[in-house]
């Protein structure tokens, strides 16, 4: 199978902290697709990093604070977060976030 595709039986989680763990579903150089599960209470911890990041709440809620602005947001919701902004987020309930990441983060391979 070509590279262009990833099964789901070959995702591999993995844990970023106490109650959250990530898995890339995909990637070239230029782009990145992670999901990130998180347990209610859970954190994504403030941090920043040189690539453009779009996220989209896939399940749950979560603050989400960006350049020391925090905004709740709901399944459906997304957010962008330019390179070398502060970000990081806590989960109000049990989530799931879809991010993508260009170009890709090569730290999580």
């Amino acid at each position: 199978m070509p590279d262009s595709y990833m099964l789901t039986d070959e995702i591999a989680w993995t844990e970023v902290a106490p109650g959250n763990r990530r898995a890339v579903l995909s990637h070239r150089p230029e782009a990145m697709l992670v999901a990130f599960r998180f347990e209610r209470g859970a954190i994504g911890a403030l941090h920043s990093h040189p690539h453009t990041q779009v996220s989209y709440v896939a399940e749950g809620a979560f603050d989400v604070t960006i350049d020391g602005a925090t905004t709740r947001l709901d399944a459906g919701s997304s957010f962008i977060v330019a390179p070398n902004l502060v970000h990081g987020v806590v989960a109000l309930e049990d989530g799931l976030l879809i991010d993508t990441f260009t170009p890709r983060r090569d730290d999580f391979l």
